[in-house]
């Protein structure tokens, strides 16, 4: 048996290492396609790349690992059946569950593993490369002009642009004061602006434009009394014109800052499962609160219990409480007598008391549905949390899911390498992609509980598992459709 172990974990791991790394790069290239703008053009240095790809593939291998799983078990168990090994271990006397032992305690223990790991390393990546990311798109340089507006982000300098589109820009006016001495102004028709990559300064590639530098005014004409006769009004100055010119600006403000990242700690994909328990239990809490306080504010505008809270109030002193009677109709009694009848009132009055009805019950319907947004957005929050809650565990289940998925149909097939398994795997991946977006949209919207929404991918699943592993270990076909018709026929 030492052997069968041996033979059957050896054969899954190549499958599950080479899968596993193509399903990294395959995540990791998607990611910087879709960040490709932010990144390009920044002069980002080479550790940052790299500290932004390791909390990055540490992120992606939820993503990653189920469709290893999935595409080594079909891969691993389609190579013994197409060699006949899987054959030669039945006619032995061993049942493909048997086989399939070693695999499953090796899945277990992954399982395992990804869960502490999706737990504990997943969050606290997800932070460091959420916080990078935006210290980076922090830095676009196309951020620092805005189009008809002259622009003094960069200490020194008044820039102005008519129009622009990322880097590149129409009619550009830079006015430069960072020598005291004189003011330089360059005018361009167009440009485009690109960043260092080596060191901290912006480029201005600038087409068909002048530069006209004024000096500072000459000191003014005195007379043989040393009195000032009159000050010069003349500039000295010079211009120049260019076709294509460069001009550098030096952007210390500008650098990657690294931000405090308590500002993201509390997303939802960023806490474990016992600070998600924890801020699931402030929720309830807050929501809790502000629907006492409400009630309360509600009570305390009402005559009757405004004259029931001066009872309580001026049971303190006994002064006061001899004055009201014990009795609690008193304060039913208090509220009776400021009622006015209506009928009683003049015109006017009445007028005045209508505006004061509507004033007081508009106030009183802006309150409700500000409340009611309030507590609508907490309930929001909740369910974002307990979506990451059961998300975590639902992910171990997953992964023992598909491998059971993935053994039985590879032994079913018979085929091996990256031929048949690859399209398959890919398949039923979307298929488990596909559920898991749909239940994830369904908890988000409240049509669905969180662990359903969570659930629903390995659920659905599970039963076709089951369906497979039965025809794969019997030898039977997945769907008896001859004996469904005999079946039918029969009846």
């Amino acid at each position: 048996m030492k052997r069968l172990y041996s033979f059957s974990i050896r054969s899954f791991v190549g499958p599950f290492l080479v899968t596993f790394a193509i399903s990294m790069f395959m995540l990791i290239l998607q990611f910087f396609w879709k960040y490709i703008d932010d990144l390009m053009g920044k002069g980002l240095a080479a550790s940052t790349i790299l500290e932004l790809l390791f909390y990055i593939s540490a992120s992606l291998i939820p993503l990653a690992l189920p469709l290893a799983i999935l595409l080594s078990s079909i891969m691993t168990l389609g190579n013994m059946s197409e060699n006949n090994e899987l054959t030669a271990l039945k006619s032995s006397g061993l049942s493909l569950y048997r086989i399939l032992r070693p695999l499953t305690g090796v899945i277990l223990i992954i399982a395992t593993a990804t869960f502490f790991f999706a737990n504990y390393v997943i969050p606290v990546s997800t932070l460091k490369w959420h916080t990078l990311i935006f210290d980076i798109q922090n830095i676009k340089i196309g951020t620092i002009l805005t189009p008809g507006a002259y622009s003094e982000a960069i200490e020194g300098y008044a820039i102005k642009i008519e129009s622009g589109d990322g880097n590149k820009f129409e009619k550009i006016i830079i006015h430069d004061h960072t020598d005291p001495k004189s003011i330089k102004t360059i005018r361009a028709k167009r440009g485009t602006i690109y960043k260092s990559e080596k060191s901290n300064e912006i480029f201005f590639d600038l087409v068909d434009g002048n530069v006209i530098e004024e000096l500072n005014p000459t000191a003014p004409l005195f007379n043989n009394d040393g009195k000032v006769t009159s000050p010069r009004n003349d500039y000295p100055s010079r211009r120049s014109s260019f076709e294509q010119s460069t001009y550098k600006i030096n952007l210390a403000g500008f650098d990657l800052n690294k931000s405090k990242e308590e500002m993201f700690q509390n997303k939802y994909d960023m806490l474990n499962v016992f600070q998600i328990k924890n801020a699931r239990d402030s929720i309830d809490s807050k929501t809790k609160e502000v629907i006492q306080n409400f009630l309360t504010s509600l009570k305390g505008n009402h005559p009757y219990f405004q004259s029931h809270s001066f009872i309580l109030n001026s049971s303190k002193d006994k002064t006061k409480y001899n004055t009201i009677k014990a009795d609690m109709n008193v304060a039913q009694q208090l509220a009776i007598d400021t009622i006015v009848s209506y009928s009683s009132l003049s015109a006017a009055k009445k007028i005045i008391a209508i505006n004061y009805a509507q004033t007081k019950l508009r106030n009183k319907n802006n309150q409700l549905t500000s409340q009611a947004s309030y507590i609508k957005s907490l309930k929001l929050d909740k369910t974002r949390f307990m979506i990451e809650f059961h998300r975590k565990f639902a992910l171990t289940f997953a992964i023992i899911i598909l491998f059971f998925v993935g053994a039985p149909l590879g032994a079913i097939i018979r085929k091996g390498g990256f031929g048949a398994p690859v399209v398959i795997a890919a398949l039923l991946f979307m298929v488990y992609f596909v559920l898991l977006t749909i239940g994830d949209n369904l908890a988000g919207a409240h049509s669905v509980s969180p662990f359903v929404g969570m659930w629903f991918p390995s659920l659905t699943l599970l039963p076709f598992a089951i369906l497979l592993m039965r025809a794969a270990a019997n030898d039977r076909p997945v769907f008896n459709i001859k004996g469904l018709i005999k079946l039918i026929k029969r009846n």
